[in-house]
């Protein structure tokens, strides 16, 4: 059977390398699919494997009047998010895995998954699907292969990676490409399992057909095995955003920002400045994740590896952001939204009256007013990055963009300031590794408990947290030119519940006094926790339609509520052990003894 599916590999592959033809052939073998495609990216393609998703009802097409190229899948109830639970990483030490993984030995995974695989694709295809991640030919770009039986997961590989011939061009005889395994089997809970095993570039994913489980592309190479490599390689991959802001004058600064899910990543890496901000422009370079290294000049530069978005549906409309709207308007598919009866779209937030009649995400009749949502709180778009009307000319840049501002931002109702800068790369750090935020629908658990999340990365950090914040540390020494570093929080409350900053376009004026302090432009007011803004010299609020006691409210810091913040971050630092970096205790230790604890 192995010769002759290895054979049969060989015969149909569009490349000659003998590494990867032998780990095809040998997946095959375990897998048993009835045919084998190798993807080439091509139109022609993509238009044969849409007509096959929507015969086998995968897909279901929309309105093309309304949408053109675009499609609505629902998956199974029970695979709606990411499942941290079910995720691993499988080192040889559990040590390397950390406290905050959940660990498997590496010959015990590929036992247990190996069982689950053996035969999973009887009467399936399995697709062969070779992508970049990063501009072909960039220094910064990583190269993977997934195996997958879902004509879904090919479909959207092909909008958020660089897929097909061209990356087997690339990768030629080189051995050094990400081995990325994945059956949706029979979709069953008990049986699904996301593992990664860092030092043989390898993933398998078994059991589900959720996106962030299962386009291997994303977070699990593009952050678990990245930043695992990151720290081998002396690089950083990290769960950020990536947008340059251009003043009236011309002058461009990229920012890189960290922000859990669902707290408003996409909104402000796709920003429209307010209209008392006539001339400055926001484009995006990247709306989820940054590969970051240091250039030949000392500056940090940065890549978005990702060709498209997957992003969060729910809340987003003309008002939040017109131009995701404008993204998803063509050749985007969805996932879990409602559909209406002239076959659009809809969801929760979507501008416009509530229709009187839809069909929910699970494909039942819905009537307004209904107690249930129509759309699913983490039902999702993706699209590609050349829909974006504001996408920064650098996107494929192979060099990337030099950061001059690192911003740390999670959703919190209080005690977090508007906007405050680190004293140095240190305290920054300091800042990133405690940061909080309360959870969303992005993953599954209670939502609305606050988590600590250091640097938005908790989820997806593919070693010991603790050795990740010392690689933050360590990276000082190899950027003469660092970035400044920033915290933000966009979602501070009055005692009523009421938010006291209005947020999305509004958030230009924080991003223009964090762009005048890279520049040096504007004097500060330094507080026992960082720098803010003057009073005097501070944020542009023309124009602003919020009451002073607001703004006020919302920049303001309160030691009381700053004692209990440090008594919370011990469980955290307690958690890393002995790899608690050093550094990060002492400023710990500083700030207490500034508030007097």
């Amino acid at each position: 059977m192995a010769t002759t599916q290895a054979a049969a590999v060989a015969q149909n592959a569009p490349t000659k390398n003998p590494t990867l033809l032998a780990w095809v052939a040998k997946m095959a073998a375990m897998t048993q699919p009835d045919r084998i495609v190798w993807c080439d990216g091509s139109e022609a393609e993509k238009k044969r494997m849409t007509e096959e998703a929507v015969k086998d009802g995968t897909l279901i097409p929309l309105n093309q009047e309304k949408r053109p190229g675009c499609y609505l899948h629902r998956s199974n109830p029970n695979d709606v998010a990411r499942v941290e639970h079910l995720t691993f990483i499988c080192t040889p030490n559990k040590t390397d895995a950390g406290p905050t993984n959940n660990w498997m030995e590496p010959d015990e995974a590929y036992t247990k998954l190996g069982q689950l695989f053996e035969g999973c694709m009887k009467g399936r295809t399995m697709y062969v699907v070779p992508y970049a991640m990063g501009p072909l030919g960039s220094p910064f770009t990583k190269i993977g292969v997934e195996l997958t039986d879902s004509n879904y997961v090919v479909l959207n590989m092909r909008i958020m990676t660089r897929m097909g011939k061209a990356v087997l061009d690339l990768l030629g005889d080189s051995d050094d490409f990400n081995r990325g395994l994945h059956s949706t089997g029979d979709v069953n809970p008990d049986r699904r399992y996301i593992c990664h095993f860092p030092q043989d570039n390898t993933i398998w994913s078994f059991g589900s057909g959720y996106g962030g489980n299962v386009l291997l592309g994303k977070k699990c190479l593009a952050l678990r095995i990245g930043s695992y490599l990151g720290r081998e390689e002396g690089w950083l991959a990290e769960h950020m955003l990536i947008l340059g802001v251009t003043s009236p004058q011309g002058e461009t600064t990229y920012v890189a920002a960290a922000f859990p899910s669902a707290c408003g990543k996409t909104n402000f890496a796709m920003l429209i400045p307010p209209k008392e901000y006539k001339g400055w422009k926001i484009e995006t370079v990247g709306d989820d994740i940054a590969w970051m290294r240091p250039g030949p000049d000392g500056r940090l530069y940065a890549i978005n590896p990702e060709a498209g978005y997957f992003g969060v549906v729910p809340g987003t409309n003309y008002k939040t952001n017109p131009n995701a709207m404008e993204t998803i308007a063509k050749d985007t598919l969805f996932t879990n939204v409602a559909l209406t009866p002239d076959g659009d779209v809809w969801w929760e937030g979507k501008d416009g009256e509530v229709p009187e009649e839809l069909t929910d995400w699970q494909g039942r009749p819905w009537k307004k007013g209904s107690a249930e949502k129509a759309a699913h709180p983490n039902s999702r778009f993706t699209a590609p990055m050349t829909n974006n009307p504001v996408l920064s000319g650098k996107s494929n840049d192979p060099m990337g963009v030099p950061i001059s501002a690192i911003i740390f931002g999670g959703r919190r109702s209080n005690t977090v300031p508007l906007v405050l800068q680190a004293f140095n790369w240190t305290h920054g750090v300091f800042l990133g590794a405690t940061m909080g935020s309360e959870t969303t629908a992005a993953a599954t658990g209670k939502v609305g408990v606050v988590r600590r999340d250091p640097m938005a990365m908790l989820p997806f950090c593919g070693y010991h947290m603790g050795d990740y914040l010392q690689h933050w540390l360590d990276m000082q020494k190899s950027i003469p030119q660092l970035p400044k570093i920033f915290q933000v929080n966009w979602f501070r409350q009055d005692k009523n519940g009421k938010f006291l900053w209005p947020g999305y376009g509004d958030n230009m004026r924080v991003l223009e006094w964090i762009v005048n302090r890279v520049h040096g432009r504007v004097p500060t007011q330094e507080t026992l926790l960082g720098w803010v803004p003057r009073q005097d010299q501070g944020l542009n609020l023309q124009g602003l339609d919020v009451a002073p006691e607001s703004i006020s409210e919302a920049t303001s810091i309160k030691e009381d509520e700053w004692k209990t913040e440090l008594k919370s971050q011990e469980v955290f630092f307690e958690q890393l052990g002995t790899k608690a970096p050093e550094a990060l205790m002492l400023q710990r230790k500083l700030l207490m003894s500034r508030l007097g604890g």
